[in-house]
């Protein structure tokens, strides 16, 4: 007695679930790349031969009109005044003691406003970075 298929089986191959993975794939890197929060606060650094990297980072920010923002890691930029900047940095670093002050100053900041930044570090023991953009 010989058993018959009621159904032909289709030896195409469906793309269909293919396509629909790299969809998904395409969503996840879109979707994880906006994650990342780059410095929304607009400065034209000045330039420097050197670059090397050091994290994890507290970041203060002086801008073209001298306003002062600070951050740590990938915290968005929240505006202080110069006294808030202490108590903000001494608590990142008791967080983080390894952490590392990133110093990013418009390349119109006058140099002053620069060096109360570095007093301000130096006289807390932090570490500093001043940060710049590459030769072109």
């Amino acid at each position: 007695m010989a058993l018959k298929r009621k159904a032909k089986v289709n030896e195409a191959f469906s793309m269909a679930s293919m396509t629909d993975v790299i969809f998904l794939l395409l969503i996840f890197f879109m979707v994880t790349s906006t994650v990342v929060v780059p410095n929304a606060i607009k400065l034209t650094l000045p330039q420097a031969q050197q670059q090397t990297a050091a994290k994890p980072l507290s970041r203060v920010t002086i801008d073209a009109n001298l306003n002062y923002y600070v951050a740590f890691g990938n915290q968005r930029e929240q505006q202080v005044t110069f006294d808030d900047i202490t108590p903000f940095l001494q608590e990142q670093y008791d967080k983080e003691p390894e952490m590392y002050v990133a110093l990013y100053a418009d390349e119109t900041v006058p140099y002053r406003e620069i060096v109360k930044v570095l007093n301000l570090v130096n006289e807390n023991k932090f570490k500093i970075v001043l940060i710049t953009r590459p030769l072109k």
